[in-house]
């Protein structure tokens, strides 16, 4: 079993211990992924780049317990709803590449 297997066998022995089963369908997944995504935003907000490289050295911790909540989200949705979310990611990536060449694409400006 690798690590992603073992946080998602993880996260669903929470939940059933809980019986949050019944709470798990895919519209109130895809709500929560959402809020805890604003809550990651929330550490940028109205701050400006100078102020975001400041406060991320001093709130890591803190970013990091919301972006770790956005990715349980993602890994018990693509669970539940038997998405392969590891070659959902590689396919958009080549996906992406195909849609968007770097020889047409690429940004050289600074």
């Amino acid at each position: 079993m690798n690590e992603l297997d073992k946080i998602i066998q993880r996260l669903k022995q929470y939940r059933e211990s809980r019986n949050w089963e019944k709470y798990h369908n895919p519209k109130d997944l895809a709500l929560s992924l959402t809020l805890e995504a604003a809550e990651v935003l929330e550490h940028f907000q109205w701050r400006s780049d100078a102020e975001v490289a400041e406060y991320v050295k001093t709130h890591k911790d803190e970013i990091g317990e919301e972006l770790a909540d956005v990715f349980n989200w993602i890994l018990l949705m693509s669970h539940d709803l038997g998405i392969d979310i590891i070659a959902a990611a590689n396919d958009k990536i080549e996906k992406n590449d195909i849609k968007y060449p770097s020889d047409k694409f690429r940004d050289d400006h600074n």
